[in-house]
């Protein structure tokens, strides 16, 4: 998850501003740390040629100092983050060799539904992708808002139940890099990671017919299994029976996630008193 080893257009411009963010904040922190050091050896006790001024109380070069360096260091990280902000909209194209791949994306608890609509199949907590084409992402949540995360491909972006966010990324180089939930969402959180293979374009379509090959059917019945609360152990496959289940999960028309259930009766108990106070 190294987000200084970037493997993505997108993910090489996110190091790019975290690295010049960082340069121009040294540009002020490091002429303050050897200040102080300077100050505290200059003026120390047994330093004769060290004056004191104790009617001193003001110094227009001091002022110009102390206000222009903040100012400019301000001034020049805003530039970088408006700037970055702007070229690097999540919904803005990128470009890219072959057609676009669609995904539609769908953070459960604590799970992470993968959905190819135009190849109608679908995974759990495992991505594969080819290497060199445009990822166009749709994202929605079927719970609590959380947050999807390749570090090595770029920007992290929010999943909010009952709405669709964007996301366009591209993967440069084949191999196996992680993914994760960017957001504390209850018990299972530490285990919402996923796997994203980058594949030469030659195999995914492979992949997609060894997929869509599973015995294992997505419907409204199998997406209601898995949007219990659980954490899975197997990165599972589907053959996609509904391309619309994407729609129909962000426009609320299947019920988002029951969330926890109360299995003890003095939980229940508990939570009723609290409820008749």
């Amino acid at each position: 998850m190294n987000i200084f080893d970037p493997q993505g257009p997108i993910a090489a411009a996110d190091a790019t501003i975290l690295v010049d963010s960082v340069a121009i904040m040294l540009a002020i922190v490091v002429p303050t740390i050897i200040a102080i050091f300077a100050f505290a050896f200059w003026f120390r006790q047994s330093n004769p040629r060290a004056f004191y001024s104790p009617d001193w109380a003001y110094s227009g070069r001091i002022e110009l100092v102390v206000w222009s360096i903040p100012a400019l260091t301000i001034i020049l990280l805003g530039g970088v983050a408006w700037i970055g902000s702007h070229q690097l909209d999540p919904a803005a194209s990128v470009q890219g060799t072959g057609s676009p791949v669609r995904i539609q994306a769908v953070s459960l608890d604590w799970k992470w539904l993968f959905i190819y609509p135009d190849q109608r199949i679908a995974t759990v907590n495992t991505l594969t992708v080819p290497v060199g084409v445009p990822l166009n992402f749709e994202l929605t949540s079927a719970s609590v808002m959380n947050v999807f995360f390749v570090p090595q491909l770029g920007s992290m972006i929010y999943t909010m139940n009952g709405m669709v966010t964007r996301l366009n990324l591209r993967a440069d180089r084949e191999g196996t890099f992680q993914g994760l939930s960017a957001q504390f969402s209850g018990d299972g959180f530490p285990e919402m990671g996923f796997d994203v293979h980058v594949v030469s374009p030659l195999a995914f379509p492979d992949w997609v017919k060894s997929t869509a090959q599973s015995d294992r059917v997505l419907n409204a019945d199998s997406y209601a299994e898995l949007a219990r609360q659980s954490v899975v152990t197997d990165k599972a496959a589907f053959r996609l029976d509904d391309v619309r289940l994407f729609e129909k999960i962000s426009t609320q028309k299947l019920p988002p996630g029951p969330g926890p259930t109360l299995v003890t009766e003095s939980a229940q108990s508990y939570l009723g008193a609290g409820h008749a106070r």
